[in-house]
């Protein structure tokens, strides 16, 4: 269920254009190969920054699989034959993808966003937070830790949703995931992030028992309130 009071009351930067037009709003159903997504993502990036292609959030879910950030350690792969291990140009380090988790490519054109790395870093932060809040769940920042958390009983905290993008032209790409409810334990093949101290979670987990058309309509309603109007459009695939 959306809990707009508690959305509707949390402080958020905008990152809006300035002509107001929408971003494609594209939804895969089943889910979608790693490389295949990554060729899409890119090549739909390199359209927008040329001008040839209009700004696109790409909704969807992978198979088991697990993405090596540019500043992934190896010895964070726990468990390398549990998976596909995929090398990524994203920033961050290792994370698991797979059925249950929503994954959101985000490609917008920064230039016409204002060009702020942090700002716009700040935004999808502001963005999940929203989201989040319209299901019942209290979002976190945390200084220091990438991604947006949830607090716990004796101070534990839990990631429920990861972030790791890429500028190529200002035009960004790869994105967020936000845990609905994969299988957690597939997490234990690596030290997701790079964090030890903390845990991962999911919205389930939570008692949050959104499905996931709920969860991409939380999601579409926050990313229109710091980002501005999308359109539905096709995916790249």
């Amino acid at each position: 269920m959306l809990d707009r009071s508690l959305s509707e009351a949390l402080p958020r930067p905008a990152l809006i254009r300035a002509d107001a037009a929408p971003a494609g709003w594209a939804v895969s159903s089943g889910l979608v190969g790693y490389p295949e997504a990554e060729r899409a993502m890119e090549a739909r990036a390199d359209a927008i920054a040329q001008g040839e292609a209009g700004e696109l959030v790409w909704l969807i879910e992978h198979p088991p699989l697990y993405t090596a950030g540019v500043s992934a350690r190896p010895a964070d792969l726990l468990d390398p034959q549990r998976f596909p291990v995929f090398r990524s140009g994203r920033g961050g380090q290792f994370t698991y993808h797979g059925p249950g988790q929503r994954v959101a490519y985000v490609m917008l054109d920064l230039t016409a966003r204002g060009r702020d790395v942090r700002a716009f870093v700040q935004a999808l932060q502001a963005w999940i937070i929203g989201a989040l809040a319209r299901l019942g769940v209290k979002g976190e920042v945390r200084e220091g830790r990438v991604g947006v958390w949830v607090g716990g009983a004796g101070g534990r905290e839990d990631k429920v949703a990861a972030i790791g993008v890429k500028l190529r032209r200002w035009v960004s790409f790869h994105g967020v995931s936000l845990n609905v409810d994969p299988d957690l334990g597939h997490f234990d093949g690596i030290v997701p992030c790079g964090v030890t101290a903390h845990g991962v979670t999911s919205l389930a987990a939570l008692g949050a028992a959104a499905s996931m058309p709920e969860a991409d309509a939380a999601l579409e309603d926050a990313f229109v309130e710091v980002f501005g109007p999308v359109a539905e459009a096709p995916p790249p695939l």
